[in-house]
């Protein structure tokens, strides 16, 4: 779109870019490993030991790493259907409300899964092919989480003061 605004500068943008980047670094070498190992099953009849629990761990990742970059854009998927008659300032106003809507839930996310990561910490949870420890997956999608309800906030301060 021509007229999509410049999304929010500052930490937050460098952290959901750097998130973004570690996300698509992540999906690549998923997408690697699947490869190889599917190579690999052609040659010798055997994948590569656990290459399900790492395309698991790297796609939740992945996700998690996008989040915060595509709400900082606003590329997520916004429906006005209802709202194209109404005056900028009221659709303006809706929008603040739905992307408040997400940063709770993405905060909510965050906490629950901060949460989780202690307790997989705790309790030693491990895959079940490979025995890696789970904690630092769980932390990192947190983190994901975190970021994305902070773009989302920033979002609805801009929102707020007419900066769309």
């Amino acid at each position: 779109m021509a007229d999509q605004p410049s999304a929010p500068r500052g930490p937050v943008t460098i952290l959901a870019t750097a998130l973004a980047y570690a996300g698509g670094a992540v999906l690549l070498a998923t997408a690697l490993l699947t490869s190889v190992s599917v190579v690999r099953r052609w040659f010798t009849s055997q994948p590569v030991p656990g290459d399900f629990e790492l395309v698991s761990l790297g796609a939740g990742l992945a996700v998690a790493g996008f989040l915060a970059y595509g709400t900082l854009l606003r590329t997520n998927i916004l429906v006005d259907t209802f709202t194209t008659w109404a005056p900028r300032g009221l659709t303006r106003a809706v929008d603040a409300c739905w992307t408040l809507v997400w940063a709770g839930v993405a905060a909510v996310l965050a906490e629950r899964l901060f949460v989780g990561a202690a307790e997989t910490l705790r309790t030693g949870t491990t895959t079940m092919v490979l025995g890696l420890p789970t904690w630092w997956a769980v932390g990192l999608a947190a983190l994901g989480f975190g970021a994305t309800a902070l773009a989302a906030l920033a979002w609805v301060a801009r929102l707020l003061r007419g900066q769309d």
